[in-house]
C-alpha cells in the first residue's frame, strides 16, 4: 500500500485503519481527536506486531535472544541514518541508541574537558532534558549561558556571539519545541564551535519526520546529533539515538560496558579503559530490547507505505496551514487567544502554536470535548497528525470555538 497526500486529506483518512488500536479514525465510537501529533503520536498497528516478536523471541530463545535482539537494534540505527541522510555512506556505526536523550546528554557532557572549558552555551528554548541539567551544573560551577531564543533568524548569531575558546560545547535545538519554529543556521554555529575548539550538539527530535532532515545540506555533518521516535516517528517510548561525528576520539567519563564490546578480546593496559569505534563509545549497559522490535516494525511501515520525510512535510504543512486558516475564521478576541501570523508556514514545524494566559483551561475544556492537546506556558499546542483527515481537523478547531466562547 502506497500512501499520497491527497489519500490523507479526504475521509475518511486512508492511512487510519492502520492504527486500530489508537482509535483515531472519524467513527463517534472512537471518542476522540488526538491533537498531539508533536507529542506522542499514534502507533500503527504493525508496532504491536513488533512488541509481540519481541516476547517471541525472548520466549523462545532465553538468554540467547542478544543476538536478534542486536540485529534489530541495527536496523533501528539503520532507520534513523536514513532520516539523516546517512545510511548510504555507512554511517549507522555513528550512531548509539538509548532510552532516552537524558541518558545520551549526560554521556556527551561527560565526554567534555569542563576542567579546561568550564563554559557551555545553549539558548532558553531548550526542551527540559538540556534545560534542567544545564540548570543545575550551573549550580555546581559551570558556566551556563542562555541566549535569547524568541528570534529563531538571529538565534545562530547570538550562539556564536556566546561562543569563546573557554566554550567546551554548544547545544541547540533545530526546531524550537514550545513555537515550533525552524533554527536557521545551525551551520555558522559549528563554524564558529570548531574554530575555538568547542563542540556543537543537535537536538533534533521535533525535525525529524517533521521537516526533512539531512547532515550534509545543514551543513551538519562535524556535529553530535541527538534525537529520538517518540513523537514524529511514531516508534514510542525507548527509542533515543545519539549520532557521534567521524573522527571523534571522546572517552565519556559516564560509561556502560557495551561501550568496550569492539574491545572486550584487546590486551588491557593496567587500569585503562578502553572504547570502542564510533557511535560505541557512547554506548550504555543492559537495556530492554522491546522498543527496538516495535521501532524496526514502524520503520518497515512507513517504507511500506510510501512514508517519506518529505511526503510527511507536504501532509504536514497541509495541515498546519488548515488549522491556521480554520482558527482565522473563527474570528475569536485576540486579547483571549491569538497566533503570529508573520510567520510563513515554511519556518514551521510540525504544530501550530497559539498564544493564550488561558492555555491550560482551554486544553482542559478540549479534553473535556474529547479533543487531546498540550500546552507550554501560555502556549496551546496543536499537533496533526499523518492519519488525521481534514475534517477531523476542522472539527478540533470549531471545538476551540466552542472552549473559547465558554470562558465567558
Amino acid at each position: 500500500m502506497t500512501i499520497t497526500a491527497e489519500d490523507l486529506f479526504r475521509s475518511p483518512n486512508a492511512l487510519a485503519r492502520s492504527y486500530s488500536r489508537f482509535r483515531v479514525d472519524e467513527r463517534p465510537e472512537a471518542g476522540r481527536l488526538l491533537l498531539t501529533g508533536h507529542s506522542h503520536q499514534a502507533w500503527p498497528d504493525h508496532a504491536r506486531e513488533g512488541q509481540l516478536r519481541a516476547w517471541e523471541d525472548a520466549a523462545t530463545l532465553a538468554d540467547e535472544k542478544w543476538g536478534r535482539a542486536f540485529e534489530v537494534a541495527a536496523r533501528v540505527k539503520d532507520g534513523y541514518a536514513r532520516l539523516m541522510g546517512m545510511a548510504d555512506r555507512g554511517q549507522p556505526d555513528q550512531l548509539t541508541l538509548a532510552s532516552n536523550t537524558h541518558e545520551l546528554l549526560v554521556r556527551f557532557l561527560s565526554a567534555l574537558d569542563l576542567r579546561s572549558r568550564p563554559r557551555l552555551v545553549t539558548t532558553d528554548g531548550e526542551f527540559h532534558t538540556i534545560r534542567r541539567q544545564l540548570a543545575r551544573l550551573r549550580e555546581e560551577g559551570l558556566e551556563v549561558v542562555r541566549v535569547r531564543s524568541d528570534a529563531p533568524a538571529t538565534l545562530a548569531e547570538r550562539l556564536i556571539t556566546a561562543t569563546d575558546d573557554r566554550t567546551a560545547a554548544v547545544l541547540a535545538s533545530s526546531v524550537l519545541f514550545q513555537s515550533a519554529r525552524i533554527v536557521p543556521g545551525l551551520d555558522r554555529v559549528l563554524a564558529a564551535a570548531r574554530r575555538h575548539g568547542a563542540e556543537l550538539l543537535v537536538d533534533v527530535y521535533h525535525q525529524l519526520d517533521a521537516v526533512p532532515f539531512s547532515l550534509a545540506d545543514e551543513g551538519l555533518e562535524d556535529a553530535y546529533v541527538v534525537g529520538g521516535g517518540y513523537k514524529y516517528c511514531q516508534l514510542g517510548e525507548g527509542n533515543c539515538f545519539l549520532r557521534v561525528p567521524e573522527g571523534r576520539g571522546a572517552r565519556p567519563a559516564i560509561t556502560g560496558w557495551y561501550a568496550e564490546f569492539d574491545v572486550l578480546a584487546a590486551k588491557k593496559s593496567a587500569g585503562e579503559v578502553l572504547y570502542g569505534r564510533g557511535g560505541a563509545r557512547f554506548a550504555g549497559a543492559t537495556y530492554d530490547p522491546t522498543s527496538h522490535y516495535r521501532a524496526a516494525a514502524v520503520f518497515d511501515f512507513f517504507d511500506e507505505t510510501g512514508l517519506t520525510p518529505e511526503l510527511l512535510r507536504t501532509v504536514s504543512q497541509h495541515q498546519v496551514g488548515l488549522l491556521a486558516r480554520a482558527f482565522d475564521e473563527l474570528d475569536v478576541d485576540p486579547g483571549v487567544i491569538r497566533r503570529d501570523d508573520a510567520v510563513p508556514l515554511e519556518e514551521i514545524g510540525g504544530f501550530l502554536v497559539l498564544e493564550t494566559t488561558q492555555a491550560e483551561r482551554l486544553h482542559r475544556e478540549l479534553r473535556r470535548r474529547g479533543v487531546l492537546t498540550d500546552y507550554r506556558g501560555d502556549h496551546l499546542r496543536l499537533g496533526p497528525a499523518p492519519y488525521l483527515s481534514d475534517l477531523q481537523l476542522r472539527d478540533g478547531i470549531a471545538c476551540l470555538g466552542d472552549a473559547v466562547r465558554s470562558l465567558g
